[in-house]
């Protein structure tokens, strides 16, 4: 298989570094703080997306992306390229967006693009092309341990902190990146680049999914899914119908707002989404309290599978705060984790996170 066309020409003689540039202050500084420390850096822009007819404008590997990670590098003296990753991202990340969704999940497509995109193709291009690292701007901190094993852990600004949606890195991964940002703040990472004069200093941030720019993911999926659109039964957990939803697509678990069913003696939560039934279950807000969850796709930092039940402490969601738990490991690929205290929306289709204190154990998909 013929490899898709190169231009950089890293330096000899150094340990030399791929950095995944986004035009963005975050990427920037990384680039700006490896080159400092004397490695031989060249800037990559990932090309992901295409505007569709009638769809809001390209995101991810815009020319805007590119133009602004071009200004930088050329600031800091450094090449840059774009490696085109349109097949890939479609494949694992906008389709499995797709595919989840219509099993009435709520999926995080960050986790799939580093999974596949940068942590998997990018990644391997970068070896191919004669790199030693690729180094993103995530916050999150790599470490060794016992007998040089390498850890991953969370970064030092918890406002930031990343690691959650890295929890698929395994030890070959580990070896081969770097996260210049784990040890800073964002105000830090601001005033550095400030500092410098990067031209990405002042730049904001971007919250949208990067394949859909305006926010929309509901008008997305009502033109790749429009059955997700389909209006259908609003039941309470009795199986008594109470109105009519909109289409799943529309709702997640623990959502209150936009359900249309005034009038009830307490207020009432989404608490599942039946895609087969295509029926939305809705309940008190006690019931989006569960003890447990089943979560599959698991992956351990380590390699290694745990021989046993273990403690850790597991995070639902991204911005959600861990929780004791007990994990028991099971086959398939699948653990059960049983939590000290009752969790609340704990959501299909999510993230499930392992922990012990800084370090991730590990991670994978709640069912």
């Amino acid at each position: 298989m013929t490899l898709p066309t190169c231009n950089l020409q890293p330096e000899t003689g150094k340990h030399r570094v791929l950095v995944a540039m986004s035009g963005g202050v975050d990427s920037s500084l990384a680039a700006a703080l490896l080159l400092e420390r004397g490695y031989a850096v060249a800037g990559v822009t990932m090309r992901l997306w295409e505007a569709e007819e009638g769809g809001p404008a390209e995101s991810g590997g815009s020319m805007e992306a590119v133009a602004g990670a071009r200004r930088v590098c050329h600031a800091l003296g450094i090449p840059h390229d774009v490696f085109d990753l349109r097949r890939e991202f479609a494949a694992g990340v906008v389709g499995e967006f797709v595919r989840e969704y219509a099993r009435g999940r709520t999926p995080n497509p960050c986790l799939a693009c580093n999974r596949e995109v940068k942590f998997g193709a990018l990644l391997k291009r970068a070896a191919e092309w004669g790199f030693h690292y690729l180094a993103t701007g995530h916050y999150a901190r790599i470490a060794a341990g016992p007998a040089g094993r390498l850890r991953l852990l969370r970064g030092c600004d918890r406002q930031k902190d990343q690691s959650y949606v890295l929890h698929m890195l395994g030890p070959a991964e580990l070896g081969r990146v770097l996260f210049p940002l784990g040890e800073l703040t964002k105000a830090q990472v601001r005033a550095e680049a400030a500092r410098r004069g990067l031209p990405a200093a002042g730049r904001p941030e971007s919250q949208e999914i990067c394949f859909i720019p305006d926010d929309d993911y509901r008008r997305f999926l009502a033109r790749r899914l429009p059955e997700s659109m389909r209006p259908g039964p609003i039941c309470d957990q009795g199986g008594n119908v109470l109105g009519t939803h909109r289409g799943l697509a529309w709702y997640t678990v623990g959502q209150r707002k936009g359900l249309g069913l005034g009038g009830q003696a307490k207020p009432l939560f989404v608490v599942e989404l039946d895609a087969a039934a295509n029926a939305l279950v809705v309940g008190p807000e006690e019931a989006l309290l569960r003890a447990e969850l089943e979560a599959e796709r698991v992956s351990f930092v380590s390699g290694e599978w745990p021989a046993g039940p273990l403690r850790v402490e597991a995070q639902v969601r991204y911005r959600a705060a861990a929780a004791s738990a007990a994990l028991e490991p099971r086959a398939g690929g699948r653990v059960r984790l049983e939590f000290d205290a009752p969790q609340r929306a704990i959501t299909p289709g999510q993230a499930v996170v392992f922990y012990r204190g800084e370090e991730v154990l590990g991670g994978g998909t709640i069912r």
